[in-house]
């Protein structure tokens, strides 16, 4: 979940399990766990009731910042002999590779 998707336009829980690539009745219990955990709240959607709102607590968005700063530490570490071309490239075939291997999970 983007930070300021998060903060601007919160996703329901339907558009954060296609981002994600999660079944909707998975990303449900995901979801029941943080925030059993206190990290998000669900929230109606005004415009449509049946849907809810994953919205970021103020200890969610802490930890989302903190999980983001340790992930690009390591990931400057780990590709310290890459330029940066190399790096976005490196990126992109990982990208690449994840969107197969869902599909592939799912059985397309």
């Amino acid at each position: 979940m983007a930070l300021a998707e998060a903060e601007d336009k919160p996703p329901t829980q339907l558009e954060l399990a296609g981002q994600v690539g999660l079944d909707r009745t998975v990303m449900t219990y995901l979801l029941d766990d943080l925030e059993g955990r206190g990290l998000l709240l669900r929230r109606p959607n005004p415009k449509d009731r049946r849907a809810r709102h994953v919205i970021l607590t103020d200890e969610g968005r802490s930890q989302l910042l903190r999980i983001r700063t340790e992930l690009a530490a390591a990931e400057s570490q780990l590709l310290v002999e890459l330029s940066e071309q190399q790096r976005a490239q490196f990126r992109d075939l990982l990208a690449q590779v994840a969107l197969t291997a869902a599909r592939g999970s799912h059985g397309d």
